[in-house]
């Protein structure tokens, strides 16, 4: 749910911290008093596209940001980690977004600079906006298929398809790969053949490879590491060597030790570092030797890390691409020896793959035509209560051609407004207010198993008013069971059944506009107040009366 959000600058607000409640909030206002506001913070914050022009006159930078808090932030945090942000921490999720006249704009999650498209992903995530052209959403398809999945709850079914769905397409993709493939000459099969020749020869192996480099550099300074390593052992131990000048010096240190006992270890000292130079000498010996390599064995060495070499500048950068480019080559000569009978097996396993998605497909269309009837006949009772007494709601399951990524049948939801008329698709003959309501109906029986925690209404009960209006007050009170829902209203019928209450006004009395947003759920009399203002007259002790009495 949000918790907290910010606004600085936007459009004709200076600055405003508003802290949210769970469950149905009312933003009421005069006409043209700037609730819009509200809406477009939260429209930056869920990554809508805009300009400068939306940044407070006399301001360089607006800035938007809230906090939102999630009682499990699982699903949350996978979204979060696939697009490289930092995961919520104590289940709240941070957002901030900045848009600046001189410099480039900011956005940020949980403390991490990322992209728009992001913030509109993760947009999707936390919000659901219903204005007047939302609605519009209600006449796709797509929508009134996914709205009839969500409610029938068959995601092992429709996950279950598109595996198989997919599968088959990619199998039908190979298929036309093969058969538009061309027929190599014998020359071209000969040329591919030695080239996976050569690669067959190499070790592939990740420490076989790693092995090899590190030899071949030991050959290649061969030379150079030899004349160190004899350096060493010849300073250490030649004629000239710290052994032959140590040699009198350890004489004195005896002499000395037996002139007087107390020295006694400190020639025992110069002795040891006597045989330390003599075995240091050893190893240095022992070293150059090692690095005395036959002429075959750097033939041998030369030919290996040559043939790795070219690999690499034919083929990828390590040996995991290398081997992938080799298996693509054996698979290439292969199938050049049985192009036809390479179809023939395409052919069935095209055929076997189509008929298991075509089974789970009629599954799929067998589970959504038992579920439109259910959803149909809930929707109609929830849009009667909405003022459509004689109403009709269907949903049609229509039978496609040919199987598609949703399956083998779309949906079609249909709609009567008035009795006697017969029921046709909502495109047709619904208006802006009628979809409104709709669109209601539908989230209130959705509003259980919908994921989206944030929904946002505006002036979805524009067309109504009286009796209906209260009725639409209680959908949102009882979406916003399951939901934290923001709804501008004008009707103090909603308004009065929100938990929470915001007004925005205008201030014109200054030199310049200024709006405000503040809560008065918290004041009866300003609520009183505002309800009144909204029935007609806040002075007016009837229209007070009925304000208490709507409150009440």
């Amino acid at each position: 749910m949000l918790q907290t959000l910010t606004i600085r600058n936007l459009a004709l607000l200076e600055s405003v911290s508003l802290e949210f409640e769970q469950g149905f909030t009312a933003v009421t206002g005069e006409t043209g008093a700037g609730k819009s506001v509200l809406l477009g913070a939260l429209s930056l914050l869920a990554g809508q596209r805009v300009d400068k022009s939306v940044i407070r006159q006399g301001a360089d930078v607006c800035e938007v940001e809230a906090a939102l808090w999630f009682e499990d932030t699982t699903s949350l945090d996978v979204l979060l980690d696939e697009l490289d942000l930092p995961p919520c921490e104590d289940g709240v999720l941070l957002l901030k977004r900045s848009i600046s006249r001189q410099r480039a704009p900011k956005i940020s999650v949980n403390g991490s600079m990322t992209t728009l498209s992001n913030l509109q992903e993760l947009g999707e995530a936390w919000i659901d906006f219903h204005g007047p052209s939302e609605p519009r959403r209600l006449l796709k398809g797509s929508c009134q298929l996914e709205l009839l999945d969500l409610f029938a709850q068959h995601q092992k079914s429709v996950e279950a398809y598109r595996a198989d769905y997919e599968a088959w397409r990619k199998a039908v993709d190979e298929r036309a790969r093969l058969a538009t493939q061309e027929k190599l000459a014998p020359d071209q099969i000969a040329f591919l053949q030695d080239q996976l020749t050569q690669l067959d020869a190499l070790n592939l192996d990740l420490s076989a490879v790693e092995e090899l480099e590190r030899d071949f550099n030991r050959v290649s300074q061969a030379q150079e590491l030899l004349g160190l390593a004899q350096e060493l052992e010849h300073g250490l131990n030649g004629d000239d060597g710290l052994a032959a000048r140590l040699a009198p010096l350890l004489r004195a240190a005896q002499d000395l030790a037996e002139l007087d006992p107390g020295s006694h270890g400190l020639a025992e000292r110069v002795q040891a570092l006597g045989i330390e130079i003599a075995e240091l000498a050893r190893d240095y010996a022992g070293l150059g030797a090692d690095l005395q390599f036959e002429p075959a064995e750097v033939e041998s060495l030369h030919s290996r890390m040559n043939a790795w070499l070219d690999a690499k500048r034919k083929y990828g950068p390590d040996p995991i691409v290398v081997a992938q480019a080799r298996e693509e080559l054996r698979a290439k000569i292969d199938s050049q020896g049985d192009i036809d009978g390479a179809l023939a097996r395409q052919d069935v396993k095209v055929a076997e793959l189509l008929e298991a998605a075509s089974r789970w497909a009629a599954k799929l269309t067998q589970q959504r035509s038992k579920a439109a009837k259910k959803l149909a006949g809930v929707v109609a009772e929830s849009i009667a209560q909405l003022g459509f007494k004689k109403a009709e709601f269907a949903i049609e399951i229509v039978p496609l051609a040919e199987l598609r990524p949703t399956g083998d049948s779309s949906v079609e939801f249909m709609f009567s407004p008035n009795v006697g008329e017969e029921v046709r698709p909502l495109h047709k003959i619904a208006s802006s207010g009628e979809l409104a309501r709709v669109m209601l109906a539908l989230k209130t029986v959705l509003a259980k198993i919908d994921a989206v925690p944030v929904l946002v209404f505006d002036e979805v009960d524009s067309n109504v008013g009286g009796e209906i209006g209260r009725i639409v007050g209680q959908k949102m009170a009882e979406i916003g069971q399951n939901h934290q829902v923001i709804c501008v209203t004008h009707l103090p019928q909603v308004a009065a059944q929100g938990q929470s209450h915001l007004v925005v006004e205008k201030d014109q009395s200054k030199d310049r506009v200024e709006v405000t947003i503040r809560p008065i759920h918290a004041e009866a009399n300003d609520r009183v107040d505002e309800l009144a203002r909204m029935l007609g007259d806040r002075k007016a002790a009837s229209a007070r009366a009925h304000a208490s009495e709507l409150l009440g």
